[in-house]
């Protein structure tokens, strides 16, 4: 079909990759220095990164190409999402899957969830790679449970509204059992920073060297 998509002109191209970042649909990659149009159903042709680059590189013209793919773009940007956390995509059947809305599965694997309510030191928590989630982020992020819960053991609390300091606990969490590694989801609304800093402090309580990451989750139900 015959539509509006994005022409990158690599001479002009100076390499800033100030396009790819303004690129909602992550349509544009960096490929040897050079602002590239990964796959043509990616571009929704509408140029949000037109203004974002200073050497005018980027025009919107007509010309053919396949239907922009608002399916292909979301399994797009969770691979980006999983390989910016260092795990592995899922392989392309169960993607494909997912796209189709065939999988509901819960990965659960530990009750209670509820950070006030869990133990301190429990058979669940040896060897465990521990989430410790913000209570929206599970109602915010769709695949939270593909991309998060799926083998870790989770606890969840409010910094905001629960009335106590989770690092206390967090902390004897952390020393009492042999953790593997500790990943932190928060929204990024400045009162979900407390569960961050809570586990951050907790960490460096327990003396151990136990890995930690974190991710944000937006209030349009994106990592940042």
């Amino acid at each position: 079909m015959i539509r509006r998509i994005v022409e990158i002109d690599e001479e002009k191209c100076i390499g800033c990759g100030l396009c790819a970042t303004a690129c909602h649909e992550s349509a544009i990659q960096m490929v040897e220095g050079k602002a590239r149009l990964i796959k043509d159903d990616y571009c929704d042709g509408l140029g949000d990164c037109l203004p974002a680059c200073p050497a005018e590189a980027i025009r919107i013209v007509e010309r053919e190409a396949a239907d922009y793919d608002e399916a292909a773009v979301r399994a797009r940007q969770r691979e980006l999402r999983l390989l910016k956390m260092g795990e592995e995509p899922q392989p392309s059947a169960e993607m494909a899957d997912k796209k189709a809305g065939n999988s509901s599965e819960s990965f659960l694997r530990n009750w209670p969830v509820q950070l006030r309510l869990a133990p301190e030191k429990a058979e669940i928590f040896e060897g465990a790679n521990l989430l410790i989630a913000s209570d929206c982020t599970a109602y915010a992020y769709a695949s939270f449970h593909e991309d998060f819960i799926k083998d870790h053991v989770v606890l969840v609390g409010c910094p905001k509204l629960d009335p106590l300091d989770y690092s206390g606990k967090l902390a004897v969490i952390l020393g009492a059992n042999d953790i593997r590694s500790l990943q932190v989801v928060r929204m990024e609304v400045p009162c979900c920073g407390g569960m961050e800093y809570a586990a951050r402090k907790a960490l460096e309580e327990s003396g151990k060297a136990i890995p930690l990451k974190v991710a944000i989750v937006s209030a349009d139900g994106t990592i940042l």
